[in-house]
């Protein structure tokens, strides 16, 4: 049975493909593997393997705003700063820049990361 012959039409608002773990991104203007960008572990799991539990963040072309995707959650976050060494704030969320990067939500850090890319994941990687 030819898997062409199925159509799903699964694209969201933006045209971009979630069942093929493609997200919107708000600040590049262009979908997304879900887990690319610079990957943040929970605080009580450092050497978390599991990618769904992390945080990811993406930053646009000037650094001036980022973007941050949590786990479970569809739509991102974006936080803005005031200039160069500054935090990215949102509501109660700060992105701050400390050994790569820490996000805190109040006074409590959720997330951290060492600033190191998560995979990047292009569509060539996808095809079987």
């Amino acid at each position: 049975f030819p898997k062409d012959s199925v159509v799903v039409n699964d694209k969201d608002e933006n045209g971009c493909l979630a069942s093929a773990g493609y997200v919107w991104s708000k600040v590049n203007k262009e979908c997304v593997k879900g887990f690319s960008g610079i990957q943040l572990n929970p605080m009580d799991k450092p050497d978390n393997e599991d990618e769904t539990l992390s945080a990811y963040v993406l930053f646009n072309e000037d650094a001036s705003k980022a973007e941050i995707f949590l786990p479970k959650d569809t739509t991102s976050i974006v936080l803005s700063r005031a200039g160069e060494g500054k935090p990215w704030v949102y509501n109660d969320f700060q992105l701050i820049p400390w050994k790569g990067y820490v996000l805190k939500k109040g006074e409590a850090s959720i997330f951290a990361g060492d600033g190191e890319m998560g995979k990047k994941v292009t569509e060539t990687d996808t095809e079987q």
